[in-house]
Parts: structure tokens; C-alpha cells; sequence
């Protein structure tokens, strides 16, 4: 893991005046481009909303439904560049998602791997939690600025329970306790989108963090069910008091700017199409100021099993509150909805306002300079001290967990 590190440093001040050059970030807006600079949604004067607004009226219904996938093509005439949605960065920059990053051996060519996060998780130390979320955000933005990475918004923490080890995710998460989790998932997201460690300071979006999987997931396959079918059998209380708290502090206390609805329904209703679930309770009563994506094929998963036909699916997930689809069923099947009056398309609307609204918040409509990382500022993010102080954690806690273990209480 020091090595990942190190080399990424190594790559920074190897190719530092190709990074210097690249210090400005892919963006919409361009000052220098006559015709969209003189577009209202492009004046950062103005609140993001009318901005958004005024983006969106001048797109055309094909453009817009082109937007619903986690995969968004550019749109040249009015400057919007190709945007992908899926980065992993649970304990650092992942290869999978359509947004992974572009390695390449003539610029920042590693990033790095902290430990898992069921380690970290139990150092029990929020400074740790909230610093290395920090270093994977201005990694992520750097290599964002090279022109390696194709988005900002970064899908983590994972906060579902670790509620039985034979689950074959549970070392994404930090562990089994409710409010554990909730702290965690507050100081990672604090971390990842530029805020402070006591909250409430961000003016922008330094990255995008989206906690997942809202909620009640915790399988992936046991015998005949598996993460596509499952049904997960939740109380009232047991919701409220187990399942909800650390998407609640995701939310109100970490102010993430997204939430990911999962594969498996609740008490029989799959949460990536329930309006109760994604705009009553989490947009309206928590009050998520962000957009909420689907895990990948979530809404395909829905047709057969929770829903009759494909544009019955993208009916349901888009009048729910859902953004943002990690796949291409919403991209493929809107138009035949919207054709057959299933949806308007005011829905598609109110999904791409969500998601614009992220995207200048990241400042990709005006290149925030506060974001415009360059090699010296890279330097002093010390990231191989940080992962080696997290590496320590998890030695004193494996040599504290000998100490007295489960196995050997009779």
C-alpha cells in the first residue's frame, strides 16, 4: 500500500509542469468560447437553481434523456462535456465505474490504496476517517484536473450494516453498530466534499459523495435469494432505530449530496421506485440537497419481479425521486414511457435539476480556483505518512483484538 502512495507522488512532481498546465479542470463555460459565455446558466452570479433552469431549457428532449445513465455524453453546442458518474472510492480511487481513471504511464500513473475500511472503521478515530477521505478527494480532483478521470462524483462510504460475516461486502463497511456507522459515514463525507471536520463550512463541492445502499442491504446471494430478489423483512422500529441512523447522519450531519438505492426491496417494495421512500422522507423530511442513483441495473432488475414493463420500471423510478441511473435502462426506455404518457416530461426535468445542480456545485460550469490543483499543492497532501498512520492503527487494533477473542470466552 505505501508503494501506491509514493509512486503517485513520485508521478506528481515527475510530470509537475505537465499538471501545472492541466491545472484548470475539465468545464462547461469557457470564457473564451463566445457563444455559451453569454448563456445565463453560465454567469456565476447567479443562484444554481436559475442557472439549472436555464441549462435545461435549452436542451432538447433527445439531449435530456441522454443525461438519465451514469454514463453522460457530451453535448458540443452548448459546451458540456462528457460526464461519468460511477467513480469508486471507498478506501481510495478504484479502477471500476465508468468514471475510473485513465492510467497512464506519461502521467499520474497510481493512487492510493488505504486499508479496507472494516480496519479503519475500527480504529474507532473520526480524524482518521475524515483525513483519509480528504487525500482520496484531492487525489481524485488532480487527477480529474489531468484529464485522467471523467467525473467527481465519487459513489462512498458503503454504510450498510456488517451484520453477519459470511457477507461477501462487509469489509466495505465500517461495522455492524448503528451509530459507529453514522459517525464514520459524517467524517468521510465531510472529507470528501471539502467541508471542515466540525461541518457546515463548504461554500462548494470539492468531490461528490453518495452513501450507499439506502437501505436494509446486506446480501448478495444464500441459496435461492440473492442481492436481485431478495426481500428484506424490516419493523418499523428496526428501521428507524438500526437500518435508517447512518443514511440519516449521511444526510443531515455529513450533508452528503447523494444517496444510492439498492437492488433488494423492502417489505416488498423495491426502494429504487418508492416515492415515500426517496422524496418523502429522504429529499422532503431529511432534506438531501443532491440527486439519488440507483445501483447499477437496479431499474432493469425491477421489470418482471416488482414491475410489469420496462417503461413501467422507468415510470416508477423517476416519479419515485431517482436521478440518476447506473446503467442505460432509463436512457433506453423514457422516450417509449413518454410516448405512452407514463412519465411527462417534467419528470425528466426534475431529475436532470438534481443533477446539474451537482455538477455546479463541483464548479464545472466556472472552474473553481480553490479546486485547481497543481503538483506543489499535491505535495503537501503527505499521503504516504497518512496511510502508514492508518496501517499502524491496524496493527494496535489486530494486536488488542488478541488480547481476549470471542473464541476463546467459554
Amino acid at each position: 500500500m505505501r508503494n501506491h502512495g509514493e509512486n503517485l507522488l513520485f508521478s506528481l512532481l515527475l510530470f509537475s509542469p505537465l499538471l501545472a498546465l492541466s491545472s484548470v479542470p475539465p468545464h462547461s463555460c469557457d470564457p473564451s468560447n463566445p457563444t455559451t459565455k453569454t448563456y445565463t446558466f453560465c454567469k456565476t452570479t447567479l443562484p444554481i437553481a436559475k442557472r439549472v433552469d436555464d441549462l435545461i431549457s435549452r436542451m432538447t428532449l433527445e439531449e435530456k434523456i441522454s443525461q438519465l445513465g451514469d454514463d453522460s455524453p457530451a453535448i458540443p453546442r452548448l459546451g458540456i462535456p462528457v460526464f461519468k458518474w460511477w467513480t469508486e472510492a471507498l478506501h481510495g480511487l478504484a479502477y471500476g465505474g465508468t468514471g475510473s481513471i485513465h492510467w497512464s504511464f506519461s502521467a499520474i500513473f497510481k493512487a492510493t490504496s488505504f486499508p479496507q475500511v472494516i480496519v479503519t472503521g475500527a480504529s474507532f478515530n473520526p480524524h482518521l476517517w475524515y483525513k483519509i477521505a480528504q487525500a482520496i478527494s484531492t487525489e481524485a480532483r488532480g487527477i480529474f484536473n489531468n484529464g485522467q478521470l471523467d467525473g467527481l462524483t465519487l459513489w462512498g462510504p458503503n454504510v450498510n450494516l456488517y451484520r453477519d460475516p459470511r457477507w461477501g461486502r462487509g469489509h466495505e463497511t465500517p461495522g455492524e453498530d448503528p451509530l459507529h456507522l453514522s459517525k464514520y459515514a459524517t467524517m468521510y463525507v465531510r472529507g470528501l466534499q471539502g467541508d471542515s471536520y466540525e461541518g457546515g463550512q463548504a461554500k462548494a463541492l470539492k468531490t461528490s459523495a453518495c452513501c450507499k445502499h439506502f437501505t436494509a442491504y446486506d446480501l448478495e446471494k444464500w441459496e435461492t435469494a440473492s442481492r436481485f430478489t431478495f426481500d428484506a423483512v424490516v419493523t418499523a422500529q428496526d428501521m428507524e432505530d438500526t437500518f435508517q441512523p447512518p443514511f440519516k447522519s449521511c444526510v443531515q450531519d455529513g450533508h452528503a449530496s447523494c444517496l444510492m438505492c439498492p437492488f433488494n426491496r423492502i417489505n416488498g417494495v423495491a426502494p429504487c421506485g418508492d416515492h415515500n421512500f426517496l422524496t418523502k422522507l429522504a429529499k422532503e423530511q431529511w432534506g438531501l440537497d443532491g440527486y439519488i442513483a440507483s445501483d447499477c441495473d437496479a431499474i432493469g432488475v425491477m421489470v418482471g419481479m416488482y414491475a410489469r414493463t420496462p417503461e413501467n420500471a422507468t415510470a416508477l423510478a423517476l416519479k419515485a425521486g431517482m436521478d440518476v441511473d447506473c446503467g442505460t435502462h432509463l436512457q433506453k426506455h423514457s422516450a417509449s414511457a413518454l410516448g405512452k404518457k407514463m412519465i411527462t416530461e417534467e419528470d425528466i426535468d426534475r431529475a436532470l435539476r438534481n443533477q446539474f445542480a451537482v455538477r455546479m456545485r463541483l464548479g464545472l460550469f466556472d472552474a473553481l480556483p480553490e479546486f485547481r490543483f497543481t503538483a506543489s499543492q499535491h505535495q503537501r497532501v503527505r499521503v504516504p505518512q497518512l496511510n502508514r498512520d492508518a496501517e499502524r492503527e491496524k496493527c494496535a487494533r489486530g494486536l488488542l483484538n488478541r488480547v481476549v477473542r470471542p473464541t476463546d470466552i467459554s
